[in-house]
C-alpha cells in the first residue's frame, strides 16, 4: 500500500492518471498547486517544476519512479521561452530521460503557460 500524495483536483471530467497493465498515463498536468488548486507559479520555469511535481506525486502514488517514464509531452503557449523548461527539466530529471515532444498552443486551460503529460512503464503488472 503507497502513501497517497495529495493531487490537483481535475478541472472537469476526467481522470488525472490512469494505469492500464504496465502503463501509467496522465492526463495534462497543469501547474496547479495541490493544496490551493490555484495556479501560483508565474515564470514558465516554475509552473514546469510545478507540473513535474505533479506527475511525481502521481508516479509515487503508483510506486513508479521518474526513470519509468518512457514519454513526456509538453504543450506551451510561446516556445520561445523553451529554455526555461530545458533549465526545469535539468533540475527536476535525471537520466535516463524520457522522450519529450513539445508543442505550442494558442491558450492552456486557467492561463496556464504550460502543461505536461506522461507515460510511464511499470513493473510486472
Amino acid at each position: 500500500m503507497f502513501l497517497v500524495k495529495k493531487l490537483p483536483e481535475a478541472i472537469g471530467p476526467y481522470s488525472s492518471y490512469r494505469t492500464q497493465g504496465r502503463f501509467l498515463i496522465t492526463s495534462g498536468q497543469l501547474p496547479l498547486n495541490p493544496e490551493t488548486n490555484r495556479i501560483e507559479a508565474t515564470s514558465v520555469h516554475d509552473q514546469a517544476l510545478q507540473s513535474l511535481a505533479n506527475i511525481g506525486a502521481i508516479l509515487s502514488n503508483e510506486g513508479l519512479e521518474w526513470s519509468d517514464v518512457i514519454k513526456l509531452t509538453v504543450f506551451m503557449d510561446d516556445l520561445s521561452v523553451f529554455s526555461e523548461v530545458n533549465e526545469a527539466f535539468s533540475q527536476a530529471l535525471k537520466e535516463p530521460f524520457p522522450a519529450r515532444t513539445a508543442i505550442e498552443v494558442s491558450a492552456l486551460p486557467m492561463q496556464s503557460h504550460i502543461e505536461i503529460e506522461a507515460i510511464a512503464l511499470g513493473g510486472q503488472g
